[in-house]
């Protein structure tokens, strides 16, 4: 599902789906413990060959009702089952204890004991159904030490030994993607992250990903990622299909995929991102496809804007120029052919080099943090629509077009309107938002963060990282994560930032482009598209040039 659910939305939509008869939450359970089963023998179907030994741990809540669920259907499958419950069996849930019973028709419930857990005979398989969505405290100590990854080391060939976890990997906080501090610290005291980590092979979860599975620890901790359908429909499908602005109710995962009546299915590329880039309409002027301004820095530090332009210019403005101080005029003429070049060393005069058909503004990159750099961003941000019609220009703002204002956040946002998109790191978010920069965040949600940067500011933010998340002062949000199979960690090269800039400059810019944050998003998107294509050697310069191959397979 392209919606990224939160424990407490996932919840009300599990308890108005049962309170209206429309399903059962036995008929729940016993759906997700079949989904993990299936999901188990579709990535490795050679467990499913010999029967083998599973450890199945279980907790005290739903997450360990679908613990006894697969517990029965493995050992239906001829497999040999230790099982152990933390929590006491009387305390468990309604459909919980009604599965614990069914499993100990069949099987031994053995009651939660560290020691005899790890000295136990070896598992192929480890089931961790003990804590699933909604865990907001460290695991208790006895839980952590079973669970702790170097547990395994115990047994020989440890690292033949399968583990799968049920929802997500016991003490992961899925509204996060982060581990609570262990549990020893005293209130008001420095807590220190847990020392023990719990990570999987396969994580298995229902109906859709939850923020915790993209954000933060979440993608490491979980190893491979699958998604179980149990059935739920109606108000459960997806409110905003990908290539629309996000329902600001919800968080959208950022993939050309669409959850409705028929479960999920792939878009095909003409809904997105092929819709989102206005040269793909087929006809138009130049003029229609915008006319997109980037400014670059001083001589020797060109490099950053002319990327910017270039990448604009590939992702399909009808033309782009570039803007420079005066004195590096020659420098740029010497790398620049299809992108126009203008000199300027006073903002005051922007007029000279940008009329009024420019449609879409990028500053920021290497034009170094200083007066000259906040003068020209108050200028572009200040310029109104043309005199014919249409909107006001697009503005993208980038590095140092950002740590200017570092001492005067509330000017920039003065300015800032709904064109506007703002694409900081850790680093220069902080600067702007120092409330709720990374080290302020401490177990609070990047999600929740960015969303509340985008009402102060008024305009869109994209907050960069493997787990990049985009807000729109409404609250919508949505998660670009290069992780799991599109991680790319070549991507983390000097420039990158910059050509995603200009990527969202040349789509945002033109005059018939959609909201900001659909651009963003879309450029997100195909920037690490454009990287896993070239892969391993990567560097910023090759992304512009790699992208119509990219382009070339969203062709109908």
């Amino acid at each position: 599902m392209t919606e990224l659910l939160t424990s407490e939305q996932m919840r009300a939509l599990e308890k108005r789906a049962m309170s209206s008869g429309e399903v059962s939450g036995l008929t729940l359970m016993e759906r997700a413990g079949q989904g993990v089963v299936d999901a188990i023998f579709a990535k490795w179907p050679a467990l499913d060959e010999n029967k083998l030994r599973a450890l199945v741990l279980c907790g005290p809540g739903n997450n360990g009702g679908d613990g006894f669920v697969i517990a029965r259907l493995l050992a239906a499958r001829g497999w040999q089952i230790e099982l152990f419950l933390f929590g006491q069996a009387e305390k468990l849930p309604p459909d919980a204890k009604a599965n614990h019973d069914r499993w100990e028709n069949i099987g031994r419930v053995q009651p939660w004991d560290a020691e005899v857990i790890m000295q136990g005979p070896r598992p192929d398989l480890v089931i961790d159904a003990v804590f699933g969505i909604g865990l907001t405290r460290p695991l208790p100590a006895q839980v952590s030490a079973v669970l702790d990854s170097k547990t395994l080391k115990r047994w020989p060939r440890a690292h033949a030994i399968r583990k799968v976890a049920v929802d997500c990997p016991s003490g992961l906080n899925l509204d996060t993607g982060l581990f609570p501090s262990d549990e020893t610290a005293l209130p008001g005291q420095k807590t220190e992250m847990t020392e023990t980590i719990n990570s999987a092979d396969l994580t298995v979860t229902f109906h859709t990903p939850k923020p915790g599975h993209y954000l933060a620890l979440g993608p490491t901790l979980c190893g491979d990622l699958a998604i179980a359908d149990i059935g739920l429909r109606g108000e459960a499908m997806e409110r905003a299909i990908i290539g629309l602005a996000p329902d600001p109710e919800r968080i959208r995962l950022s993939e050309p995929r669409h959850f409705g009546a028929d479960g999920l299915t792939d878009l095909e590329p003409r809904y997105w991102p092929r819709s989102v880039i206005p040269k793909f309409a087929g006809f138009g002027h130049k003029y229609d496809y915008g006319h997109v301004v980037v400014f670059a820095g001083g001589v020797g530090r060109g490099g950053a804007g002319r990327m910017a332009a270039r990448a604009a210019l590939r992702i399909g403005a009808g033309l782009v120029t570039l803007v420079c101080p005066k004195a590096a005029l020659m420098e740029n003429a010497m790398h620049l052919d299809a992108v126009m070049l203008r000199g300027l060393d006073d903002p005051d005069a922007l007029e000279e080099v940008a009329d009024s058909r420019v449609s879409g503004f990028c500053a920021g990159p290497g034009m170094g943090v200083g007066a000259r750099t906040r003068g020209i961003v108050e200028a572009i941000l200040t310029r109104e629509a043309a005199e014919k019609g249409g909107r006001r220009p697009a503005v993208v703002l980038d590095a140092d077009a950002i740590s200017s204002f570092q001492d005067d956040a509330e000017a920039l946002f003065s300015l800032a309107h709904d064109r506007t998109v703002l694409t900081p790191h850790e680093g220069e978010f902080a600067r702007l938002f120092p409330d709720l920069a990374l080290s302020q965040r401490k177990m609070g949600s990047k999600v929740d963060a960015v969303r509340a940067a985008a009402e102060r500011a008024g305009c869109v933010i994209l907050l960069k990282g493997p787990d990049t998340v985009i807000a729109a002062p409404d609250g919508g949000a949505c998660v670009h994560a290069a992780v799991y199979d599109r991680a790319v960690p070549w991507l983390a090269t000097a420039g990158a930032g910059d050509v995603l800039a200009g990527l969202i400059a040349g789509l945002s810019g033109a005059p018939i482009s959609p909201d900001p944050i659909v651009c963003a998003e879309a450029a997100a998107w195909l920037h690490v598209e454009a990287a896993r294509h070239f892969g391993p050697g990567l560097i910023a310069e090759d992304l512009p040039d790699v992208l119509p191959e990219v382009l070339a397979r969203l062709e109908d």
